[in-house]
């Protein structure tokens, strides 16, 4: 019984998207009104091979990666020759991200490690910079 600038108002969204809905209701019913699955672009990667890329990671660098710790440049050159696919440096850290992983941090501080032994090098160094 109102108006559909009114709904809009009350529901924070446009007229036209008030009445469309209207509309899809009349033509087709409750069933009309729901949203329908865009599936979006096909993966580079396919989502089958996902898990021997996840393990690849896992395993860590080889000898001929030439790297200790595996970066996005070297995911990207794993990509491209092992699996057959040319990704981005930003959407092999999508992918990444996508299949769990996270950027690199620091390491955290060894259990045995004494704080006051290191706030007296820092506060008795010479060569560090003073804030």
């Amino acid at each position: 019984g109102k108006e559909a600038v009114d709904i809009a108002q009350s529901l924070g969204r446009a007229r036209r998207s008030v009445q469309d809905w209207a509309y899809a209701y009349r033509d087709g019913g409750i069933d009309a009104i729901q949203p329908r699955p865009r599936p979006g672009r096909t993966p580079k990667l396919p989502r089958d091979r996902e898990e021997a890329l996840r393990a690849r990671l896992d395993a860590g660098a080889r000898v001929e990666d030439g790297v200790c710790t595996l970066r996005g440049r070297d995911v990207m050159r794993i990509l491209e020759k092992e699996f057959g696919v040319k990704y981005s440096l930003g959407g092999a850290y999508d992918l990444l991200w996508r299949l769990g992983y996270s950027c690199l941090t620091p390491r955290p501080l060894h259990e045995k490690s004494d704080p006051q032994a290191i706030a007296d090098f820092q506060a008795s160094s010479p060569l560090l910079s003073r804030r």
